[in-house]
């Protein structure tokens, strides 16, 4: 079987190719769906390598194989939603052990954290990650076993100095994390800069076309892998085949998905800044945001994620009614285009007051720009804008 190597073939190539060889039963070139939940043994103790698909599918084993390489990690891990994967990471974890996290991370994660895994006795402190000072000071010694980060953050794109953090956590012995969601392996691969664990929401960039849920994890090393692999398989939370499947078939154009997302976003992103009715935007891409040297430093995209700040409840419910290319819903990294209201759709798990100290307001929405014509798009926001100001 051929390999792919990051450093002889480029994203795009491997993203088409790496875990998805023709099969070399029949030559197909697309990898086949095997839709079964058991295998025929030969006999007792004799089998193919397969003996239950909770444990082993073929569909399953190319998407994992195809990220793994796509991230440059040793292996990856496929689970049934974005959630599932999150908490599979965390079941690397005993309780009385520590993590730090960052205090502007999608709401779900902060609601598994803070509602279900305290309750085993995994204890949690959030930070600002990107304030060193703090996440040193939140280590405890002997106990901090993970740092767990979004990079860009979901919904104020803020960035994690991954390089930085890697060192901070691997100083402490402890695992760094990063939700990587947001950018995709096309925009940014954690694990070259030092990041043990890479996970995602296969559901947004991955998928790209809102019709699956599934969650995919990429991790650094042998050992991790082992215990993960336990993990996945032992507490089951995998995927379908079909989801796999439609993985597998999504990934091979994203790199073509990603650049249009990204032209798109940073033609509206430069709209809204100079647009009298917008308060703030956010979007790494724009050279006025606090980190766009670090985007520009660790990243190879922005992405497709806006955040806009337009001042009031009223406004950003008349804009989300307004706007007709942008269809009201939550997920994100799709073709199409949606916008989101963070307070009342994907971050109402998270306190009052932290969300209005980070900046999520009732008049802050949430952009995914799709890959539909710019000029579509850009007029669409400007009617929408039009109609609040």
């Amino acid at each position: 079987m051929p390999t792919y190597d990051p450093t002889q073939f480029g994203f795009s190539t491997r993203a088409i190719h790496a875990g998805q060889e023709p099969d070399p039963l029949t030559g197909a070139v697309t990898v086949p769906l095997y839709q079964t939940s058991t295998y025929a043994q030969e006999g007792i103790g004799q089998h193919k390598g397969f003996e239950y698909a909770r444990t082993q599918n073929p569909t399953r084993f190319a998407w994992e194989a195809s990220m793994a390489n796509l991230e440059q990690g040793y292996a990856g891990f496929a689970f049934g939603s974005g959630m599932a994967a999150i908490d599979a990471v965390m079941r690397l974890l005993s309780s009385g052990d520590h993590v730090i996290c960052a205090e502007d991370m999608y709401g779900g994660t902060f609601r598994l954290f803070d509602k279900v895994l305290k309750r085993y006795g995994i204890e949690f402190s959030v930070v600002d990650m990107t304030n060193h000072d703090a996440v040193k000071s939140a280590i405890q010694s002997g106990k901090t076993k993970m740092i767990y980060t979004e990079s860009p953050t979901n919904p104020m794109m803020k960035l994690t100095d991954i390089a930085e953090l890697a060192i901070i956590a691997h100083e402490a012995n402890a695992l760094l994390i990063v939700d990587n969601t947001f950018a995709s392996p096309y925009a940014q691969k954690p694990i070259t800069l030092g990041a043990d664990i890479v996970l995602h929401s296969a559901t947004k960039y991955l998928g790209g076309h809102s019709d699956l849920v599934s969650g995919i994890v990429v991790v650094k090393t042998e050992s991790i892998a082992e215990q993960l692999r336990f993990i996945q398989n032992a507490a089951g939370a995998v995927p379908g085949p079909m989801e796999c499947w439609l993985c597998l078939r999504s990934i091979k154009t994203l790199s073509v998905r990603m650049k249009q997302h990204e032209e798109n976003a940073k033609a509206i992103a430069e709209y809204c800044a100079k647009h009298p009715a917008i308060q703030a935007t956010h979007y790494p891409g724009l050279e006025q945001h606090p980190q766009h040297d670090l985007a520009k430093k660790q990243m190879t995209g922005f992405g497709g994620m806006i955040s806009i700040e337009l001042g009031s409840i009223v406004k950003a419910k008349k804009f989300t009614t307004s706007v007709k290319l942008f269809t009201l819903a939550e997920s994100l990294g799709g073709v199409e285009s949606l916008v989101c209201h963070p307070v009342s759709m994907t971050h109402g798990s998270i306190p009052q007051e932290q969300r209005e100290r980070l900046g999520i307001t009732e008049g802050l929405v949430r952009l995914s720009v799709g890959i539909e014509d710019k000029e579509d798009l850009l007029a669409d926001i400007a009617q929408a804008l039009d109609a609040i100001s």
